[in-house]
């Protein structure tokens, strides 16, 4: 194949390439085969027209647009493989001309190629030092929270309902009188202090006693998903079926012994501290690894192309996509909650695509400077990691995961590259603030 490189700038390239005619035919052909069942022409059954009559009745080029789409793949891998260019994104293609009968099929693809990155001081990269300390103050707080996780739910029958009660009701909305979808509900519980409810709905059930029935009067939000009822008043008749609220067990030796393998209450809190610590340890790690990539980053150059952010978020976009599935959400939903459409959305994660490729771009310049080669024993103790993680046998992740080895020693090599910049971090000590 015949392929023709021109740079425009910027990491843009054009591609030059083409495919035989003998091919393209052979593509109209299979094409002509696929669709012609499709295809009304008087005289025949369908499936039956000849191809030359299909095209002199519809045009030559009624099999064109199928033909390109089979051909066209296959040959622009076969012309970015033959070019040597490292393809970061989607290509931009067009037919450069007509198609001509026993002529090649002549195509430009304009494609972003990786960017060069031009490093500049990552060692000895100076950060303030940060010591982890833990309070009373948070082993208290953590060990209300143990309490809460271990309380137990008792019936409340001889008192109101109080915040952070739970309360199972029944409920029938209305708007103008009329009931609305969703609006009404039996036995739900429903947390008071939640806020999963509009308005002011949990705070008028603060007050009431079991066995209540009342009117709950609200207003729904102006920017509210259900577009029939933003801005509108409504009201919820309610009745209150049961009360429970949360019994907090006793903070002594029989907590800790319940709660964990320590015998006492002391015992216990020391495992809390060291908890606490390890917790604060690794998010001082993390946030020294942010600060020196940072750095880093700064101390670089090079020159990032559109189309290799857009792309990125693209792929963040389906990221984001993917988490908004596991909480029962789609994207368009969180587009219309938030007044959003396609393009502000994907504008708004363009900050942030761009310091993804930034970071990866640097570390792995930084990987291949320093020759941090990642080793077949190396690769193969992270798919025990994960096997570990995951509580299956090795050969599973890698029939799971077949064909990324390239992929994992990419990602080690930039966990190396973190690793050494870490490492040869400063840290200093920090400025003491100045005294009155």
């Amino acid at each position: 194949m015949s392929v023709k490189v021109e740079d425009l700038g910027k990491n843009m390239m054009k591609l030059g390439f083409e495919v035989s005619y003998e091919e393209f035919e052979a593509a109209c052909e299979r094409a002509y085969q696929k669709n012609k069942g499709r295809i009304n022409v008087q005289g025949f059954r369908k499936g039956k027209a000849p191809r030359k009559m299909i095209e002199r009745i519809y045009g030559k080029g009624i099999f064109y647009e199928d033909a390109i789409n089979d051909v066209l793949p296959n040959a622009y891998e076969k012309a970015v493989e033959e070019s040597g260019l490292d393809v970061v994104a989607q290509p931009d293609i067009d037919i450069d001309g007509e198609i001509t009968t026993n002529e090649p099929i002549h195509f430009v693809a304009t494609v972003a190629v990786k960017p060069e990155v031009t490093l500049g001081q990552y060692k000895g990269i100076e950060v303030e030092k940060a010591v982890a300390e833990v309070s009373d103050a948070e082993i208290n707080a953590e060990l209300e929270n143990d309490r809460k996780k271990n309380a137990r739910q008792i019936t409340v029958e001889d008192r109101a309902v109080e915040d952070g009660d739970t309360v199972n009701i029944n409920y029938k909305g209305t708007v103008d009188g009329v009931a609305f979808d969703g609006g009404t509900a039996e036995d739900y519980d429903l947390k008071i202090g939640s806020h999963s409810f509009i308005d002011t709905f949990e705070d008028q059930i603060i007050g009431h006693n079991l066995g209540d029935e009342f009117d709950v009067n609200v207003t729904f939000p102006e920017q509210y998903h259900a577009e029939e009822l933003a801005g509108k008043p409504a009201v919820f008749a309610v009745k209150i079926n049961k009360i429970t609220a949360e019994e907090l067990p006793e903070l002594d030796d029989e907590f800790a012994s319940e709660v964990s393998e320590y015998d006492t209450l002391d015992e216990y809190k020391v495992s809390v501290r060291e908890r606490i610590l390890n917790r604060k340890q690794e998010t001082l790690k993390t946030e020294k690894e942010n600060k020196v990539v940072d750095a880093v980053i700064e101390n670089a150059q090079m020159e990032i192309p559109d189309a290799m952010v857009l792309s990125t978020c693209r792929q963040m976009a389906d990221e984001f996509a993917q988490q908004l599935q596991y909480q029962g959400m789609n994207l368009e939903q969180y587009m219309s909650w938030t007044g959003m459409d396609s393009q502000k959305f994907l504008d708004s994660l363009k900050p942030q695509a761009t310091k993804r490729i930034q970071t990866r771009l640097v570390l792995e310049a930084i990987a291949k400077a320093e020759n941090l080669d990642v080793t077949e024993e190396e690769i193969n103790a992270e798919y025990q990691k994960m096997a570990d993680q995951y509580g299956m046998d090795v050969e599973t992740i890698k029939s799971y995961l077949s064909g990324s080895d390239e992929q994992m020693k990419e990602d080690l090599a930039v966990q190396k590259a973190i690793d050494l910049i870490v490492a040869e971090a400063v840290e200093t000590e920090p400025a003491k603030a100045e005294e009155e």
